[in-house]
């Protein structure tokens, strides 16, 4: 059988269609969110017709990783940062655009989800609880239990980047202050460099800086990273005690974070400073969304 997926991205739209862990064709077009999400709609059929017409072959379902979540009580969009899928019922357009039953779930369950069963999990089969952390512009996560994203009462299973991690921090587009997303994404460590040495830099020369000790202002971001990481994380595992954690994301590349992060999380966890948690690189790259959206 073959299995269909979507990753429906902030500036493009990728399809893939999978048939026994084979992918068979693979596609992306432009999002242009900025016409707004009709177009959207109008964009995923396109993709769709073009790649059914490439294989011959129409698909009968599809899954559909997206920015922010399907609420389950009003069946409508929230907390995406694509502001014009909030508030719209994507999974009923979606379903009556396309003709065919459609499945959706946060892009970054369906990163958890493929790293889990095709990606990095397969090195830990016995790892039952797999949290999925994404670490990049954004900050988010997904929990997976057996083969199964918890999406959870509110649909916001997961959802560590809006947890408060620094006491009246700076604001975040979800109406609270010093959430997890605020903190440690790259784009706030970056900000808290700038208000620190008045000097604007990517976080790649931030790092590179902090590590030949030649500038005091990005050792005292990458500092604030591993500490704020280290917090964060002791959270999750207290609350969770997950078997495997597989961090993605531009931020997720950090070295440090394995290393000198991991024992940052000592100090916090609630077990006599012991951790053993294998936390973890991905290894599917920018594929995870999409083919774990063909997984669902």
């Amino acid at each position: 059988m073959k299995n269909w997926g979507v990753d429906l991205g902030g500036t493009k739209i990728e399809c893939a269609v999978m048939e026994d862990g084979k992918v068979l064709v693979r596609k992306r077009i432009p999002t242009e969110a900025d016409q707004g999400y009709q177009h959207i709609i109008s964009q995923i059929k396109k993709l769709i017709i073009s790649i059914a017409s490439e294989l011959g072959e129409q698909p009968t379902k599809i899954g559909f990783a997206t920015p922010g979540v399907l609420d389950p009580g009003t069946q409508t969009m929230k907390n995406s940062n694509t502001v014009c899928l909030n508030g719209q019922p994507l999974e009923k357009d979606l379903r009556e655009a396309l003709g065919i039953p459609v499945k959706l779930a946060n892009d970054a369950n369906c990163f958890a989800l493929a790293e889990k069963l095709m990606g990095a999990g397969k090195e830990y089969p016995d790892a039952k609880v797999v949290f999925g952390i994404i670490m990049g512009t954004g900050v988010g996560g997904g929990l997976i239990v057996g083969d199964q994203i918890i999406e959870g009462r509110h649909g916001i299973g997961g959802e560590w980047g809006h947890n408060e991690l620094e006491y009246n921090g700076d604001d975040c587009y979800c109406g609270k202050k010093g959430c997890t997303e605020q903190v440690i994404s790259g784009p706030a460590l970056e900000r808290f460099y700038l208000r620190s040495s008045g000097e604007k830099r990517p976080l790649k020369e931030i790092l590179e800086r902090a590590k030949n000790q030649s500038d005091p202002y990005a050792e005292k971001t990458i500092d604030r990273l591993l500490e704020f990481y280290g917090k964060g994380i002791s959270s999750l595992i207290n609350v969770l005690d997950p078997d495997l954690i597989i961090i993605g994301g531009g931020v997720g590349n950090v070295d440090l974070l394995y290393t000198e992060g991991f024992e940052r999380i000592k100090k916090y966890i609630f077990n006599k400073g012991i951790v053993t948690t294998p936390i973890i690189k991905p290894v599917l790259g920018d594929s995870a969304g999409v083919f774990g959206a063909a997984l669902l």
